[in-house]
């Protein structure tokens, strides 16, 4: 079957699928505080229906595939839908982007059900800080995650850690102790226009090189790693003496769109080419009308037909999405 390609040339095998825009706490550059509304329930795509789609892309070349919300561990019973989906033939990797917050409780039946990677999303080493980002207590759930998660046998485990100016620069020194003390990897993120309340500003963006600065003089040089895949949205460093691993996300100072293999379905069954697009294909509705197998591939292909050459984050062109993170899917 042809595989899934862009006008640009950039070849897809990455899908990443959110289970739910809910979420157990409220981090400024996602969610608003309060009073957030959330999708009904019946437009949420069932585990049977995900795993059609699954089925139905995959021998388009995609191998790849990645959960996340919202927060998709508050999605009940989310082991059952990974078992299902480690079982699909030519998927070779399913990972999973969570809070942590569920993490101890869950971890072992992840692990069971076919799950090998995992990244934790926690922007501050510091419960006070914590707090101050995701507008709720919980610190220490996550760590105790982060622990039960290297007890099942996640390894590595990936840390993403949002960076912005004026809130996480204090916290840069203590992350690249924690690599390499735990060997989980930490990888610093670039804050992107997708917060609910469009308060974004391009000054708020603390860039990777400033990171990487803060690192060496704050521990030891970086040295960039070897064999790095070029489609892989993290460049990857270690520390010159090869203790712990630093990734750098770095979507607006060093955009990778023309490297881009990803694309993603949102909770409620739409099809989005990239992060920041402002438009959406519908497939919620060919699944539950009716629609077979290669109209359902056919959408697909004319969505990644209509990709855009890069996000635009940097031209005066660049218009935010409506929908925030939390509800497309992170």
């Amino acid at each position: 079957m042809t595989p899934l390609v862009d006008s640009f040339g950039r070849v897809h095998n990455n899908l990443r699928i959110s289970v739910t825009d809910r979420c157990n706490i409220r981090c400024f550059y996602c969610m608003p505080a309060d009073n957030v509304q959330f999708m009904a329930k019946e437009k949420l795509l069932a585990f049977e229906e995900i795993e059609r789609f699954v089925r139905i892309v995959q021998p388009m070349g995609i191998d790849k595939l990645r959960l996340t919300g919202g927060e998709p561990l508050v999605r009940r019973d989310l082991s059952t839908l990974i078992a299902k989906l480690s079982r699909i033939e030519g998927i070779k990797d399913i990972g999973i982007t969570t809070n942590g917050i569920l993490l101890a409780e869950q971890a072992q039946d992840l692990y069971d059900a076919g799950l090998r990677r995992l990244n934790v999303s926690l922007d501050a080493l510091s419960a006070e800080k914590f707090k101050q980002v995701t507008r709720r207590e919980g610190y220490e759930k996550v760590i105790e995650g982060i622990h039960a998660a290297k007890a099942a046998g996640f390894d590595p485990i990936k840390i993403n850690a949002v960076s912005i100016k004026g809130i996480t620069e204090e916290e840069i020194v203590p992350f690249g102790h924690f690599a390499r003390e735990t060997g989980c990897e930490v990888r610093f993120i670039e804050y992107m226009p997708l917060d609910a309340d469009a308060a974004w500003e391009r000054e708020k963006v603390l860039f990777a090189d400033e990171i990487i600065d803060t690192l060496t003089t704050g521990i030891r040089p970086l040295v960039p790693l070897a064999n790095q895949d070029p489609r892989a949205p993290a460049t990857d460093y270690e520390f010159d003496d090869g203790i712990g691993r630093i990734g750098f996300i770095a979507s607006v100072s060093k955009p990778f769109c023309m490297s881009c293999n990803r694309f993603r379905l949102t909770a409620d069954g739409k099809i989005r080419n990239c992060l920041f697009s402002l438009e959406e294909t519908d497939i919620r509705t060919m699944l539950r009308d009716g629609g077979d197998d290669e109209g359902i591939r056919q959408a697909v292909r004319e969505s990644i037909g209509a990709k855009k050459e890069g996000h635009e984050i940097n031209m005066a062109s660049f218009v935010q999405p409506e929908r925030p993170m939390y509800s497309i899917g992170g």
